[in-house]
């Protein structure tokens, strides 16, 4: 595709690593060449160690590098909206990690820039890029489920420490923007349709803060479905199992299947079971984003589904007798 495409990134998330620095590696058509954090000792030694080239000490100095293409965002959700406009206004792309920012209001914002500027902007849901979920949206459109009646999907993992960025309410902590968001996603995706939410249960930990989500939704033609997203519970699970008139399938683990994955269908009295590659998800959401950026391809996660899945956190939390974040 020619010359490389050039990524700057926004501080030394724990993600990024595997998000970004390892796709990168293998993909001939980027390179990773700045970053900045608000360490700049740590900054330079994420660089040293993934031989980025340039180190810069604000955020503001790696967007305003003129021989960047692409600005990378895993910071807080609280700094989604603020460095994502920046970048579209200074004419780089955007990768914002999800969740893409703090309510619906924001989401919007951050699309109507994305759209006046013409620079692709997409929610790193690096799930619906991968074979696994590819097949399990085959098998529904195929009709062999029958009339689908009703979805349940999880994401849930052990607690983090009370200094864990997922416990403050200020920096749009909570299970579901950090957990909950990728069930709500796969609903979405797996239904294409906009889910309604008719009731929400949260348990509490910091004020304001949801150690744990479960949302009851309904959908056209009668499809009612639950999503949980938990950060208080024991071991992992990432499982989605639709139901349908003729049969069941259960996706295992869409979330990361590098690590492990499955899907397996039963309709009628026949069953199967596949497993996918291992070729991890961050992989495949890098290609469709190079893509994306060289081609114009649209892509599944772009800023204007960001917005419709925010408008459905926002109503999840206000279910909950929550506030919004």
């Amino acid at each position: 595709m020619g010359t490389p495409i050039r990524i700057g990134t926004l501080g030394a998330a724990g993600i990024t690593p595997a998000a970004l620095m390892e796709p990168a590696k293998e993909n001939a058509d980027v390179i990773v060449t700045a970053i900045a954090a608000r360490d700049r000792l740590r900054a330079q030694r994420f660089a040293d160690h993934h031989e980025i080239e340039s180190v810069y000490d604000h955020y503001d100095d790696v967007i305003a590098d003129d021989s960047l293409d692409v600005i990378y965002n895993p910071l807080p959700i609280s700094h989604h909206l603020e460095y994502t406009v920046k970048a579209l206004r200074a004419g780089k792309h955007v990768l914002c990690e999800k969740s893409f920012a703090l309510n619906a209001r924001e989401a919007e914002e951050m699309h109507e820039v994305a759209q006046e500027t013409g620079l692709v902007l997409i929610e790193a849901f690096h799930y619906r890029y991968h074979p696994i979920f590819h097949r399990a949206l085959e098998i529904v459109e195929s009709g062999a489920l029958g009339k689908l009646e009703h979805i349940d999907a999880r994401f849930v993992v052990g607690t983090p420490n009370a200094e864990n960025i997922r416990m403050h309410y200020e920096t749009g902590g909570g299970a579901t923007m950090d957990m909950g968001c990728y069930p709500i996603s796969w609903l979405r995706h797996i239904t294409k349709s906009e889910p309604k939410v008719v009731s929400a249960e949260a348990k509490i930990g910091n004020p304001d803060v949801d150690l744990r989500l479960e949302i009851d939704y309904e959908l056209e033609d009668g499809l009612t479905a639950r999503t949980v997203g938990s950060m208080c519970d024991s071991g992992f699970a990432a499982d989605m199992e639709v139901r349908g008139s003729n049969g069941r399938m259960l996706v295992v683990n869409p979330l990361v299947p590098q690590h492990g994955n499955k899907i397996e269908l039963t309709v009628g009295t026949e069953s199967s079971e596949e497993e996918f590659t291992r070729r991890p998800t961050y992989a495949f959401q890098l290609d469709a984003f190079v893509d994306a950026v060289h081609n114009g391809t649209q892509l599944p996660t772009d800023s204007a589904d960001a917005v419709r899945q925010m408008r459905v956190i926002d109503s999840a939390y206000l279910a909950a007798g929550m506030k919004t974040r």
